[in-house]
């Protein structure tokens, strides 16, 4: 094992937790070429898990479809909609049944507009800052590798919150506690995939172990890219990333930011070691100083009170 490490490569982050006998690491793989945004995983998530309603000024955000807007305390599942103008098709030449060669009766409009919907949820990081930061130990590493919130020890410290490199945790204003996606580990125990999964129509949202859902990412990707669609790519697959790789990763069809994604996402406690390492130098540095100059006091007292004799 590395060691309760806090970045780098970590195969099995569960047994270094302390579960030794820890079943395979699961997760979601989030295929967005296929979300038809429907929500029905944001109304199981809510469902399953008693998350409270996100208030009615919400539901009037003017933000198009997306009225939840982002991940939060009472919405652990967010569905995104991204409206984007991008370059019409040129009008091609319509065969009839003839053999004859009918061109369209419109030349076609200069730009056309495409959606891309997307269901976001927690990452449950390899390295997970959230979890490093938490002094009540509210924050734990489950068994299948998956990061969960208990939030009846939480105390509201807020500490989680600046820690996550995606901004997932969020307070309560009620209590300040903290909550965000468990990836339904009552429903692991019990032998069960996660609501939002059981729910998803489409299968956009996959769940299952993660060696085998990285393996089923990078045969879609292949059959996007001989499909035409070129801009098809994974984001948070990675075990080298800045983060371990995500225990929750995406299949994105333009670069992250378009989603609200970070681009290169790191571990907020990554560089904890060496800072610590540097205090303590200074630290040393500064009390061997200060125990220098109490000495050199002595012997000049010393000094002095021998000439007078």
């Amino acid at each position: 094992m590395n060691g309760h490490l806090l970045s780098g490569p970590e195969p099995d982050p569960a047994r270094d937790a302390g579960h030794e006998q820890a079943p395979p690491r699961v997760g979601f793989f989030t295929d967005t070429s296929v979300c038809i945004g429907c929500k029905a995983c944001e109304v199981a998530c809510k469902e399953w898990n008693a998350i409270p309603e996100d208030g009615r000024e919400m539901a009037l955000s003017g933000m198009s479809y997306d009225n939840t807007q982002g991940l939060g305390a009472s919405t652990w599942r967010h569905v995104a909609f991204i409206e984007q103008t991008v370059p019409a098709p040129d009008p091609a030449p319509v065969p009839a049944p003839d053999g004859r060669t009918e061109l369209p009766l419109a030349d076609g409009a200069p730009s056309d507009v495409r959606w891309l919907m997307s269901s976001d949820v927690c990452k449950h990081c390899t390295h997970a800052a959230c979890l490093d930061v938490c002094p009540t130990g509210s924050l734990f590493r489950t068994e299948f590798g998956t990061v969960v919130v208990q939030d009846d020890i939480c105390n509201g410290c807020g500490y989680c919150v600046p820690a996550c490199p995606y901004g997932v945790i969020e307070q309560r204003p009620e209590d300040g506690r903290a909550f965000k996606c468990t990836l339904c580990y009552d429903r692991l125990g019990a032998g069960q995939e996660p609501a939002c999964a059981k729910a998803c129509p489409t299968e956009s949202i996959q769940f299952g172990p993660l060696d085998e859902l990285r393996e089923r990412a990078a045969l879609r990707v292949d059959q996007l890219h001989e499909a035409g669609v070129a801009d098809a790519r994974l984001y948070g697959h990675d075990p080298d990333d800045g983060v371990g790789g995500d225990g929750a990763f995406f299949l994105l069809l333009d670069e992250p930011e378009v989603y609200g994604l970070p681009p290169d996402p790191v571990v907020t406690t990554r560089d904890l070691p060496a800072m610590w390492k540097h205090a303590g130098a200074a630290a040393l540095s500064l009390a061997g100083g200060v125990a220098l100059s109490f000495g050199l006091s002595a012997l000049g007292r010393g000094g002095r009170s021998g000439g007078r004799r």
